[in-house]
């Protein structure tokens, strides 16, 4: 790759062992390997205050975590399926970036469900990265039953979804670079 994008992972847990820090963690290091800088919030460390609470504004996190998405290129979201929709987690972590953060970055999108596969944390995400005025990208990956996906090692079972991974890895260095120019 001629020029390094940076491409931060943003996780809709609190918990990086979790399947959706899996999930990013798959996807992001699909990108390093692509030549990406990668880079991913942790909400365990350092949790977002609910946006308005008393002294949020001023929130040490909240300014390393506008830092680290200004110097992004590009986003990873990686989100359960709550209620039909995404976490509490991923939706105050979007309230917290501005379009003066995102504008014109690439966005990739990633959702978890126990049961069945939904489109509708996707399209949630997808509104929201728009509404900041992110690329998303048309790749996505809805992950089905999660609690069966994964192998012991930490690897996908499911073979269409591992080249789903790979191909929203590919798409979003690809397109951060065309973005770029």
């Amino acid at each position: 790759m001629s020029q390094s994008i940076r491409v931060m992972g943003i996780c809709g847990t609190y918990d990086l062992k979790s399947a959706n820090g899996r999930m990013l963690e798959l996807i992001l290091n699909e990108c390093a390997e692509q030549g990406a800088e990668i880079s991913i919030w942790d909400h365990g460390d350092k949790p977002l205050p609910l946006v308005g609470a008393k002294g949020s504004w001023d929130d040490v996190n909240v300014k390393e975590f506008q830092e680290m998405a200004t110097s992004a290129d590009a986003y990873i979201l990686s989100s359960p399926e709550y209620h039909g929709t995404m976490s509490g987690v991923m939706k105050n972590s979007l309230d917290w970036l501005y379009s003066k953060h995102t504008s014109g970055k690439v966005f990739g999108l990633v959702c978890t469900l126990g049961g069945q596969s939904s489109n509708n944390t996707l399209n949630h995400m997808r509104i929201a990265a728009r509404w900041i005025h992110g690329w998303v990208i048309p790749e996505q990956v809805a992950v089905p039953n999660i609690k069966e996906a994964f192998e012991e090692d930490g690897s996908l079972k499911n073979a269409a979804i591992r080249e789903r991974v790979s191909s929203l890895a590919t798409s979003i260095v690809t397109n951060t670079i065309k973005l770029r120019r």
